[in-house]
């Protein structure tokens, strides 16, 4: 009975930390008086970068700037940018000791732009034509900083295996309890800040030589006294996050996976422990298939099942193996957390896009 009940609270949790926060859609042009200068560090990003640039031409509020920034691309990035219309590109410059990689970018775009409100969106970002509009009257209601976790487009098997820690993106962000949190983060994807705001934290240099640069520069924000405010992007923002292969599925999920559980509240830890531990419980009804666990257990996982086919609508593509078979991606989640573990404590370093970052910021190569 008592697995029975462990699954329905596991569950219970899910339900209490999920939160339908969408951005109010503004179906009219922004009117406002302020500049939006678009920021977007790119290393290798020829098959993302033409979705984002494509979906940022058919704005109702076209962005004052757009601002590419090529990070040592040797796929064609910066080619790709040059070929839209009034896209500023940057090249890169050598990255100095104590800087991240993206870090690095962003401040590069940063000192190029003229807008006094920024958007800083990753290369796999996508938005509907009415999506840059909302992000800035929704930032205009907050009087404050927003970010949006996008909605998962995924299309191969592989990248459907990011099920749970989609999931799990979402509760950490959103969770109810997070709002009182100090060392609240923004999610990285998709963030709009005014200039002034940005440049009262010393934006990202103040968090240069950190692997998990959008959590720490949110806590940032929010010791400046600056409110942080989080979506879920569904119907608006999204991203294809790793069309390149399970490789860079791994190394981009790892690279944060134990390090972004130290920024959380305790009272966000301690529900979402309770959630994943019911999870894995629920998929052990594969292992007690001929003992008298077997009913319960498969409860459970039929409970999990139901939650997460509620949950997926705002979370991103799945299909419906996955989702059914969620076993899978929970073994998929245990190996990413292993392996992020393993960079952390083992090597104290985490690879990523070919460079490999010390934990606790400085750049070995």
């Amino acid at each position: 009975m008592w697995i029975v009940m462990l699954m329905i609270a596991g569950c219970l949790c899910g339900f209490m930390l999920f939160r339908k926060n969408i951005v109010p859609p503004e179906f009219k042009s922004y009117r406002g008086p302020h500049k939006l200068s678009v920021i977007i560090p790119a290393r290798n990003e020829a098959c993302n970068l033409p979705y984002l640039l494509d979906s940022l031409m058919t704005q109702t509020t076209p962005p004052y700037e757009i601002i590419v920034v090529d990070d040592f691309s040797h796929d064609g990035t910066r080619e790709i940018a040059e070929r839209y219309p009034g896209v500023k590109v940057i090249a890169g410059t050598p990255l100095p000791q104590g800087w991240t990689g993206k870090s690095w970018a962003v401040w590069n775009g940063y000192l190029h732009a003229t807008g006094d409100m920024f958007a800083f969106l990753d290369a796999d970002i996508r938005m509907t034509p009415h999506a840059l509009g909302s992000l800035m009257m929704a930032r205009e209601r907050s009087q404050g900083v927003i970010s949006v976790v996008p909605f998962h487009h995924t299309e191969k098997l592989y990248e459907k295996l990011a099920l749970v820690m989609n999931v799990l993106g979402i509760f950490t962000f959103t969770s109810v309890f997070e709002k009182r949190n100090p060392k609240k983060g923004v999610y990285g994807s998709c963030i709009l800040a005014m200039r002034e705001d940005y440049e009262k934290i010393r934006g990202h240099e103040s968090v240069k030589s950190e692997v998990l640069d959008d959590l720490l520069i949110g806590s940032k924000f929010v010791e400046a006294g600056i409110p942080v405010t989080n979506f879920i992007g569904h119907g608006m923002v999204s991203f294809r996050m790793y069309p390149q292969g399970i490789r860079s599925e791994i190394e981009g999920f790892s690279k944060g996976a134990i390090l972004s559980t130290s920024t959380l509240s305790p009272w966000t830890i301690v529900p979402i422990a309770v959630w994943v531990v019911g999870l894995m419980v629920s998929g052990t009804a594969f292992v007690f298939v001929n003992t008298s666990w077997a009913l319960p257990l498969f409860l459970g996982y039929v409970l999990y099942i139901a939650q997460f086919f509620c949950f997926i609508r705002y979370v991103g593509v799945f299909g419906l193996l996955i989702p059914v078979l969620h076993v899978i991606a929970s073994i998929f989640f245990i190996v990413i957390m292993l392996y992020s573990m393993y960079q952390v404590v083992v090597l104290g370093e985490v690879r990523w896009k070919g460079r490999l970052v010390q934990v606790g910021g400085r750049r070995r190569r």
